[in-house]
């Protein structure tokens, strides 16, 4: 349960960023999925702990403002991608990526670099 890489940079100069995440692992989502959510780490726990029983949505509240992108759980040998505007992004700002799997965050985190 880890991200490779642990941090993502993002050129300040991008008007557009994609994310694909490949579970490399062989169980199904419903039992070990993995997603990626990005928001400012100040967000993170409340976002990971609001989302937990957000399953239907991928274990993100919908509608939830401070998440700024996110890409579906997969299973094992299973990927998604996400492309969003970086526009909400600040650069030197306190970013994490994380996966909202229940029980998940804690450990599968990483930072986003805006420079």
């Amino acid at each position: 349960m880890k991200y490779d890489p642990k941090e993502i940079t993002v050129p300040s100069s991008c008007k557009q960023f994609s994310i694909t995440l490949k579970h490399n692992g062989k169980m199904p989502a419903a039992a070990m999925g993995h997603n990626v959510v990005i928001a400012k780490t100040a967000d993170v726990d409340a976002v990971a702990k609001e989302g937990a029983g957000a399953a239907a949505t991928n274990y993100v509240k919908d509608g939830d403002t401070r998440v700024i992108a996110h890409t579906k759980v997969v299973g094992g040998g299973e990927k998604d991608s996400v492309t969003f505007k970086t526009d909400v992004l600040e650069a030197g700002g306190d970013y994490d990526f994380f996966c909202s799997f229940p029980g998940h965050y804690a450990v599968m985190r990483g930072k986003v670099v805006v420079e």
